[in-house]
Protein backbone atom coordinates (compact mmCIF):
# COMPACT_ATOMS: atom_id res chain seq x y z
CA UNK A 1 0.00 0.00 0.00
CA UNK A 2 1.17 3.38 -0.67
CA UNK A 3 1.77 6.30 1.69
CA UNK A 4 -0.86 8.48 -0.32
CA UNK A 5 -3.41 5.49 0.37
CA UNK A 6 -2.82 5.38 4.24
CA UNK A 7 -2.74 9.14 4.58
CA UNK A 8 -6.05 9.02 2.84
CA UNK A 9 -7.29 6.43 5.02
CA UNK A 10 -6.15 8.30 7.95
CA UNK A 11 -7.88 11.29 6.97
CA UNK A 12 -10.88 9.37 6.64
CA UNK A 13 -10.75 7.95 9.96
CA UNK A 14 -10.44 11.64 11.55
CA UNK A 15 -13.37 12.82 9.76
CA UNK A 16 -15.68 9.65 11.70
CA UNK A 17 -13.88 10.78 14.73
CA UNK A 18 -14.82 14.19 14.58
CA UNK A 19 -18.16 13.28 13.89
CA UNK A 20 -17.99 10.81 16.90
CA UNK A 21 -17.02 13.70 18.99
CA UNK A 22 -19.47 15.83 18.08
CA UNK A 23 -21.99 13.40 18.65
CA UNK A 24 -20.68 12.81 22.32
CA UNK A 25 -20.59 16.64 22.99
CA UNK A 26 -24.61 16.59 22.01
CA UNK A 27 -24.95 13.85 24.57
CA UNK A 28 -22.57 15.34 26.84
CA UNK A 29 -24.86 18.79 26.62
CA UNK A 30 -27.98 16.64 27.08
CA UNK A 31 -26.67 15.36 30.05
CA UNK A 32 -25.76 18.89 31.76
CA UNK A 33 -28.91 20.45 30.68
CA UNK A 34 -30.86 17.21 33.04
CA UNK A 35 -27.99 18.14 35.90
CA UNK A 36 -28.98 21.52 35.79
CA UNK A 37 -32.52 21.22 36.13
CA UNK A 38 -31.94 18.76 38.79
CA UNK A 39 -29.56 21.43 40.38
CA UNK A 40 -26.72 18.84 39.96
CA UNK A 41 -23.12 19.70 39.72
CA UNK A 42 -21.65 19.58 36.65
CA UNK A 43 -18.32 17.92 37.26
CA UNK A 44 -18.79 14.55 38.75
CA UNK A 45 -15.47 13.01 39.63
CA UNK A 46 -16.97 9.53 40.44
CA UNK A 47 -18.10 9.35 36.64
CA UNK A 48 -14.83 10.28 35.72
CA UNK A 49 -12.86 7.98 37.16
CA UNK A 50 -15.62 5.46 36.23
CA UNK A 51 -15.62 6.33 32.81
CA UNK A 52 -11.88 5.79 32.88
CA UNK A 53 -12.01 2.44 34.14
CA UNK A 54 -14.48 1.34 31.49
CA UNK A 55 -11.99 2.77 29.02
CA UNK A 56 -9.28 0.77 30.12
CA UNK A 57 -11.28 -2.62 30.13
CA UNK A 58 -12.30 -2.10 26.74
CA UNK A 59 -8.91 -1.31 25.25
CA UNK A 60 -7.86 -4.70 26.81
CA UNK A 61 -10.48 -6.19 25.58
CA UNK A 62 -9.99 -5.19 21.61
CA UNK A 63 -6.48 -5.44 21.79
CA UNK A 64 -5.96 -2.25 21.55
CA UNK A 65 -2.37 -0.68 20.36
CA UNK A 66 -2.65 2.40 22.69
CA UNK A 67 -1.52 1.94 26.09
CA UNK A 68 -3.81 2.66 28.86
CA UNK A 69 -1.63 5.75 29.72
CA UNK A 70 -2.20 7.49 26.44
CA UNK A 71 -6.31 6.14 26.41
CA UNK A 72 -6.97 8.15 29.63
CA UNK A 73 -4.65 11.27 28.26
CA UNK A 74 -7.10 11.36 25.08
CA UNK A 75 -10.13 11.20 27.23
CA UNK A 76 -8.71 13.61 29.72
CA UNK A 77 -8.97 16.23 26.92
CA UNK A 78 -12.06 15.54 25.55
CA UNK A 79 -13.43 15.54 28.76
CA UNK A 80 -12.00 19.07 29.42
CA UNK A 81 -13.40 20.21 26.21
CA UNK A 82 -16.87 18.71 27.35
CA UNK A 83 -16.77 20.61 30.86
CA UNK A 84 -15.46 23.99 28.92
CA UNK A 85 -18.72 23.47 26.91
CA UNK A 86 -21.05 23.36 29.55
CA UNK A 87 -19.61 25.34 32.08
CA UNK A 88 -16.50 27.84 32.52
CA UNK A 89 -15.27 25.36 35.18
CA UNK A 90 -12.19 27.11 37.00
CA UNK A 91 -9.74 25.47 38.95
CA UNK A 92 -7.52 27.36 41.61
CA UNK A 93 -4.20 25.96 42.05
CA UNK A 94 -1.20 26.73 44.09
CA UNK A 95 1.02 28.74 41.72
CA UNK A 96 2.03 30.37 39.93
CA UNK A 97 2.18 29.31 36.20
CA UNK A 98 4.24 25.81 35.40
CA UNK A 99 4.31 24.81 39.55
CA UNK A 100 4.00 20.85 40.29
CA UNK A 101 0.50 21.54 41.17
CA UNK A 102 -0.73 23.11 37.97
CA UNK A 103 0.77 20.34 36.24
CA UNK A 104 -1.16 18.34 38.86
CA UNK A 105 -4.32 20.35 37.90
CA UNK A 106 -3.72 20.36 34.56
CA UNK A 107 -3.06 16.08 34.70
CA UNK A 108 -6.79 16.34 36.28
CA UNK A 109 -9.01 18.76 33.97
CA UNK A 110 -6.91 19.11 31.11
CA UNK A 111 -6.28 22.10 28.56
CA UNK A 112 -9.85 23.29 28.52
CA UNK A 113 -10.72 24.83 31.68
CA UNK A 114 -9.62 28.12 33.29
CA UNK A 115 -7.24 28.37 36.02
CA UNK A 116 -6.63 30.62 38.88
CA UNK A 117 -3.01 30.53 40.10
CA UNK A 118 -2.76 31.33 44.25
CA UNK A 119 -0.35 32.43 46.34
CA UNK A 120 -1.11 30.33 49.06
CA UNK A 121 -2.90 26.44 50.08
CA UNK A 122 -4.97 28.88 52.29
CA UNK A 123 -6.13 31.13 49.42
CA UNK A 124 -6.96 27.70 47.14
CA UNK A 125 -9.10 26.72 50.28
CA UNK A 126 -10.30 30.65 50.24
CA UNK A 127 -11.57 31.04 46.24
CA UNK A 128 -13.34 27.59 46.95
CA UNK A 129 -15.43 28.17 50.10
CA UNK A 130 -16.01 31.50 48.69
CA UNK A 131 -17.65 30.29 45.83
CA UNK A 132 -14.63 32.14 43.47
CA UNK A 133 -13.74 28.61 41.95
CA UNK A 134 -15.24 25.35 41.22
CA UNK A 135 -12.43 23.11 42.62
CA UNK A 136 -9.08 23.70 44.07
CA UNK A 137 -5.87 21.73 43.56
CA UNK A 138 -3.67 21.34 46.57
CA UNK A 139 0.05 19.54 47.38
CA UNK A 140 -0.75 16.99 50.74
CA UNK A 141 2.07 14.28 50.86
CA UNK A 142 5.51 13.26 48.94
CA UNK A 143 6.71 10.32 49.08
CA UNK A 144 10.14 11.46 50.15
CA UNK A 145 9.26 14.41 52.45
CA UNK A 146 6.17 13.52 54.19
CA UNK A 147 3.22 15.69 54.85
CA UNK A 148 2.59 18.82 53.30
CA UNK A 149 1.54 20.13 56.83
CA UNK A 150 -0.23 23.92 55.79
CA UNK A 151 -2.73 21.78 53.81
CA UNK A 152 -3.57 19.15 56.67
CA UNK A 153 -4.05 22.64 58.39
CA UNK A 154 -6.59 23.81 56.69
CA UNK A 155 -8.81 21.62 56.49
CA UNK A 156 -9.08 21.44 60.28
CA UNK A 157 -11.41 24.77 60.09
CA UNK A 158 -12.35 24.86 56.72
CA UNK A 159 -15.26 23.38 54.84
CA UNK A 160 -14.43 22.01 51.60
CA UNK A 161 -14.24 18.57 51.32
CA UNK A 162 -11.73 16.15 49.24
CA UNK A 163 -13.52 14.71 46.18
CA UNK A 164 -10.70 13.73 44.01
CA UNK A 165 -6.66 12.77 44.36
CA UNK A 166 -3.67 13.06 41.43
CA UNK A 167 -0.33 11.15 42.36
CA UNK A 168 2.24 13.03 40.02
CA UNK A 169 5.83 11.82 39.15
CA UNK A 170 7.68 14.55 40.18
CA UNK A 171 11.30 15.13 38.50
CA UNK A 172 13.92 17.56 39.56
CA UNK A 173 16.15 19.45 36.97
CA UNK A 174 19.07 21.70 37.61
CA UNK A 175 18.07 24.81 35.47
CA UNK A 176 20.41 27.70 34.41
CA UNK A 177 21.65 30.35 31.74
CA UNK A 178 25.40 29.04 32.64
CA UNK A 179 27.46 26.27 32.36
CA UNK A 180 27.60 23.88 35.69
CA UNK A 181 30.63 24.96 36.49
CA UNK A 182 29.74 28.66 37.34
CA UNK A 183 26.67 27.72 39.24
CA UNK A 184 27.72 29.86 42.64
CA UNK A 185 23.46 29.81 43.84
CA UNK A 186 20.66 27.65 43.74
CA UNK A 187 17.09 28.61 44.09
CA UNK A 188 14.09 26.32 45.10
CA UNK A 189 11.38 25.10 47.11
CA UNK A 190 12.12 23.66 50.52
CA UNK A 191 10.33 21.14 49.42
CA UNK A 192 12.27 20.51 46.24
CA UNK A 193 15.76 21.30 47.98
CA UNK A 194 14.21 18.23 50.45
CA UNK A 195 13.77 16.24 47.70
CA UNK A 196 17.46 16.92 45.71
CA UNK A 197 19.65 17.18 49.07
CA UNK A 198 21.82 14.73 48.48
CA UNK A 199 22.15 15.06 45.04
CA UNK A 200 23.21 18.77 45.89
CA UNK A 201 25.82 18.04 48.73
CA UNK A 202 27.47 15.69 46.43
CA UNK A 203 27.50 17.78 43.13
CA UNK A 204 27.66 21.48 44.14
CA UNK A 205 29.37 21.15 47.55
CA UNK A 206 29.51 24.69 48.92
CA UNK A 207 27.07 26.35 46.66
CA UNK A 208 24.87 28.08 48.63
CA UNK A 209 20.62 27.01 48.80
CA UNK A 210 18.44 30.13 48.77
CA UNK A 211 14.36 29.03 49.32
CA UNK A 212 11.74 30.30 47.81
CA UNK A 213 8.42 30.10 47.48
CA UNK A 214 7.85 27.93 44.36
CA UNK A 215 9.70 26.15 41.84
CA UNK A 216 8.89 28.50 38.85
CA UNK A 217 9.65 31.43 40.99
CA UNK A 218 13.03 29.74 41.31
CA UNK A 219 13.06 29.65 38.09
CA UNK A 220 12.76 33.08 37.34
CA UNK A 221 15.03 34.02 39.78
CA UNK A 222 17.63 31.89 38.03
CA UNK A 223 16.51 33.53 34.73
CA UNK A 224 17.80 37.12 36.17
CA UNK A 225 20.70 36.68 38.07
CA UNK A 226 23.88 35.80 36.77
CA UNK A 227 25.30 32.78 38.04
CA UNK A 228 22.02 31.39 39.51
CA UNK A 229 20.43 27.79 39.09
CA UNK A 230 17.19 26.72 39.72
CA UNK A 231 16.17 23.35 41.33
CA UNK A 232 12.82 22.96 39.17
CA UNK A 233 10.75 21.29 36.80
CA UNK A 234 11.28 21.30 33.09
CA UNK A 235 7.99 23.27 32.50
CA UNK A 236 9.46 26.01 34.71
CA UNK A 237 12.58 25.80 33.01
CA UNK A 238 10.83 26.57 29.50
CA UNK A 239 8.56 29.34 30.62
CA UNK A 240 11.65 31.67 31.89
CA UNK A 241 14.13 30.27 29.22
CA UNK A 242 16.68 28.37 31.29
CA UNK A 243 18.95 25.03 30.04
CA UNK A 244 18.41 21.67 31.65
CA UNK A 245 22.35 21.53 33.11
CA UNK A 246 21.45 18.34 34.88
CA UNK A 247 18.44 15.92 34.53
CA UNK A 248 16.36 13.89 37.16
CA UNK A 249 18.11 15.43 40.21
CA UNK A 250 15.63 14.02 42.63
CA UNK A 251 17.03 11.51 45.07
CA UNK A 252 14.39 8.46 44.31
CA UNK A 253 13.68 7.68 41.78
CA UNK A 254 10.29 7.36 42.60
CA UNK A 255 9.60 10.80 43.38
CA UNK A 256 5.81 10.64 43.53
CA UNK A 257 3.95 14.23 45.32
CA UNK A 258 -0.26 13.47 45.88
CA UNK A 259 -2.28 16.33 45.12
CA UNK A 260 -5.99 16.94 46.27
CA UNK A 261 -9.22 18.06 44.36
CA UNK A 262 -11.70 20.15 46.63
CA UNK A 263 -14.39 20.90 46.62
CA UNK A 264 -18.12 22.04 48.29
CA UNK A 265 -19.93 18.53 47.72
CA UNK A 266 -18.56 14.71 48.73
CA UNK A 267 -18.21 12.31 46.17
CA UNK A 268 -20.92 9.26 45.69
CA UNK A 269 -19.64 5.35 45.93
CA UNK A 270 -17.77 4.19 42.68
CA UNK A 271 -16.72 1.05 44.56
CA UNK A 272 -13.32 1.25 44.69
CA UNK A 273 -13.08 4.69 46.95
CA UNK A 274 -11.06 6.01 49.96
CA UNK A 275 -12.15 8.37 53.11
CA UNK A 276 -9.87 11.07 54.56
CA UNK A 277 -10.89 11.94 58.12
CA UNK A 278 -9.53 13.61 61.27
CA UNK A 279 -10.51 13.20 65.22
CA UNK A 280 -9.17 14.92 68.20
CA UNK A 281 -9.04 12.55 71.58
CA UNK A 282 -7.97 13.47 75.40
CA UNK A 283 -4.72 13.40 76.67
CA UNK A 284 -4.77 10.48 78.20
CA UNK A 285 -3.31 6.87 78.32
CA UNK A 286 -4.51 4.60 75.73
CA UNK A 287 -6.98 7.30 74.13
CA UNK A 288 -5.34 6.83 70.78
CA UNK A 289 -5.17 3.00 70.62
CA UNK A 290 -9.34 2.84 71.83
CA UNK A 291 -9.96 5.54 68.97
CA UNK A 292 -8.58 3.31 66.27
CA UNK A 293 -9.42 -0.25 67.62
CA UNK A 294 -12.83 0.45 66.08
CA UNK A 295 -10.95 0.48 62.81
CA UNK A 296 -9.12 -3.12 63.74
CA UNK A 297 -13.08 -4.49 64.86
CA UNK A 298 -14.30 -3.84 61.44
CA UNK A 299 -11.65 -5.06 59.12
CA UNK A 300 -10.62 -1.26 57.70
CA UNK A 301 -7.51 -0.71 56.43
CA UNK A 302 -5.80 2.88 57.72
CA UNK A 303 -3.64 3.65 54.84
CA UNK A 304 -1.96 6.76 56.39
CA UNK A 305 -2.07 8.13 59.44
CA UNK A 306 -0.42 11.74 60.72
CA UNK A 307 -1.01 13.99 63.60
CA UNK A 308 -0.80 18.00 63.88
CA UNK A 309 -1.15 20.71 66.36
CA UNK A 310 -5.16 21.17 66.95
CA UNK A 311 -4.67 24.64 67.25
CA UNK A 312 -7.72 24.32 70.16
CA UNK A 313 -6.01 23.88 73.15
CA UNK A 314 -2.17 23.31 74.14
CA UNK A 315 -0.76 19.70 73.86
CA UNK A 316 -3.78 18.40 71.78
CA UNK A 317 -3.74 17.10 68.39
CA UNK A 318 -6.13 16.09 65.46
CA UNK A 319 -5.24 13.04 63.80
CA UNK A 320 -5.82 12.51 60.08
CA UNK A 321 -6.33 8.85 58.64
CA UNK A 322 -6.97 7.98 54.88
CA UNK A 323 -9.13 4.39 55.24
CA UNK A 324 -10.08 2.52 52.42
CA UNK A 325 -14.05 2.54 51.76
CA UNK A 326 -16.37 4.88 51.02
CA UNK A 327 -17.93 7.59 54.17
CA UNK A 328 -21.33 6.03 53.07
CA UNK A 329 -20.12 1.93 53.43
CA UNK A 330 -22.12 0.02 56.71
CA UNK A 331 -18.75 -0.82 58.24
CA UNK A 332 -17.31 2.28 57.89
CA UNK A 333 -20.77 3.99 59.39
CA UNK A 334 -20.10 1.89 62.36
CA UNK A 335 -16.45 2.94 63.10
CA UNK A 336 -17.65 6.81 62.91
CA UNK A 337 -20.09 5.99 65.16
CA UNK A 338 -17.88 4.80 67.54
CA UNK A 339 -15.46 7.55 67.16
CA UNK A 340 -17.61 9.62 67.65
CA UNK A 341 -18.50 8.07 71.58
CA UNK A 342 -14.51 8.17 72.10
CA UNK A 343 -13.19 11.13 70.56
CA UNK A 344 -13.29 14.81 71.09
CA UNK A 345 -13.87 15.83 67.49
CA UNK A 346 -14.28 13.76 64.41
CA UNK A 347 -14.83 15.45 61.21
CA UNK A 348 -15.09 13.80 57.54
CA UNK A 349 -12.80 15.75 55.60
CA UNK A 350 -14.26 13.94 51.97
CA UNK A 351 -14.12 10.34 49.85
CA UNK A 352 -13.18 10.29 46.73
CA UNK A 353 -12.62 7.55 44.31
CA UNK A 354 -9.39 5.82 44.30
CA UNK A 355 -7.63 6.77 40.60
CA UNK A 356 -7.08 3.50 38.74
CA UNK A 357 -3.62 5.03 36.99
CA UNK A 358 -1.75 7.21 38.68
Amino acid sequence: MKLSDIRKQIDALDEQILKLLNSRADCVHNVGELKRAEGLEIYAPEREEQVYRSLAERNRGIGGRLPEGAVRAVYREIMSASLALEKDLRIAYLGPEATFTHQAARSKFGASVQYAPQGSIGDVFEAVMRGQADYGVVPVENSWEGAVNHTLDMFIEGEAQVCAQVLLRIEHHLLSRVSIDKVTKVYSHPQAFGQTRNWLRRNLPGVECVEVSSTTRAAECASREDGAAAVAGRLAGELHGLNVLESAIQDSADNTTRFLVIGMRASPATGNDRTSLLFSVDHQPGALYRALEPFNTEGINIGKIESRPSRRKAWEYCFFLDVDGHASDPALQKVLEELRKRCTQVKILGTFPIPSLP
